[in-house]
């Protein structure tokens, strides 16, 4: 009877009441990520054809300045933001599901600020140190300001509900990001630190890339091999252990993706919050409440989310540009204040 009785709670949890077909919602998204990235290429300084990104991939000839601009500098950044976006649209999507924390994500939890700031320590007393190092020194960062996030939430006698988890993150936020633009001051690195608060994708290489890939590869592929488990854990510890799961060990894997797709994101694209935030909640209204959906729907439209806001950034006020954080908290900021104010009806 109690396996008659698991079974049919498995079946009523991979019953997904989506909007519309999953499969559908991210075959668009990725049409319109490839759109919007043949867009973002070809609008800059100096705008180019279409045809000439064909032939700059395909057929490229470096003596040709749009084949060289388009290949060393633009293409590059394009694919830059789209894999940032997916690893905070991702890991945001884990950190929900997982904490049952409607409000979770990277910027919010001190993930974001904890391996600023371990870079900004970095630039002070390594400098010229390799990127690949820099991407280890973010993963640590981040579960160090993850660690202080939880540690000062965990101080209430009335426990840690989702409201004040945000509003630790906010605070040990706020702190270690003054502490680095302190060590910026003080050691005369501001200008180094300066792109990596802002947020921005501007001067992505492909050296970068080549190196991050990898470290992307494996945690997206973990994200979705741990999806049906997170599934289980977001309806609660109770039923996801009467069914079977081990819930520590799961807990334990989830996190080690998390640091690594919020250790990779910040050390190339920067603090940038709320895409984590967005994203995950945009996803499940779309496919509904199955995170074997949910992650891949996360990594698609967390890709197409900022490579337009980096697009936006450099078509508002051109030459210059606008910081791709500044264009996404104006979106996220209002949505969290609702989210906010929800939860806080909840309790």
């Amino acid at each position: 009877m109690a396996l008659i009785k698991t079974n049919r709670i498995e079946k009523k949890v991979i019953k997904n009441n989506h909007l519309f077909n999953p499969l559908f919602v991210i075959i668009i998204g990725l049409i319109s990520l490839v759109l919007v990235i043949a867009v973002s290429i070809s609008l800059g300084a100096a705008d180019v054809k279409v045809m000439t990104i064909w032939n700059s991939i395909f057929n490229f000839d470096n003596g040709i300045t749009d084949h060289l601009v388009i290949r060393e500098i633009r293409l590059p950044r394009v694919l830059g933001g789209a894999i940032v976006g997916a690893c905070f649209a991702v890991a945001g999507a884990l950190m929900q599901g997982m904490t049952r924390n409607p409000l979770a994500d990277s910027g919010l939890m001190g993930l974001n600020a904890g391996a600023g700031f371990v870079l900004a320590i970095c630039f002070a007393f390594f400098p010229g140190i390799p990127y690949i190092y820099l991407i280890l020194y973010s993963f640590l960062g981040a579960a160090f300001g993850a660690a202080f996030v939880y540690g000062i939430g965990s101080f209430s006698k009335s426990g840690l509900t989702p409201l004040r988890l945000v509003l630790a993150g906010t605070a040990v936020s706020a702190l270690l990001s003054a502490i680095s633009q302190g060590i910026a001051i003080y050691f005369n690195i501001g200008q180094n630190l300066l792109f990596w608060t802002a947020g921005g994708v501007a001067g992505t290489t492909w050296l970068q890339l080549k190196i991050i890939i990898p470290w992307v590869f494996i945690a997206l592929v973990g994200a979705i091999a741990v999806s049906p488990s997170i599934t289980l854990l977001s309806l609660g510890d109770d039923v996801s252990k009467g069914l079977g799961l081990k819930t520590n060990v799961v807990k334990l894997i989830t996190t080690i993706i998390v640091l690594m797709l919020s250790g990779v994101a910040v050390s190339v694209v920067g603090s940038v919050g709320f895409v984590g935030l967005i994203i995950p909640h945009l996803a499940r209204y779309l496919v509904g409440v199955d995170y074997r959906w949910i992650i891949p729907c996360s990594a698609v439209f967390g890709s197409l989310l900022v490579v337009l806001a980096d697009l936006c950034g450099r078509i508002i006020n051109p030459p210059y540009e606008t910081p791709i954080g500044a264009i996404i908290a104006l979106i996220g900021v209002p949505f969290f204040l609702y989210l906010a104010q929800k939860e806080r009806r909840g309790l």
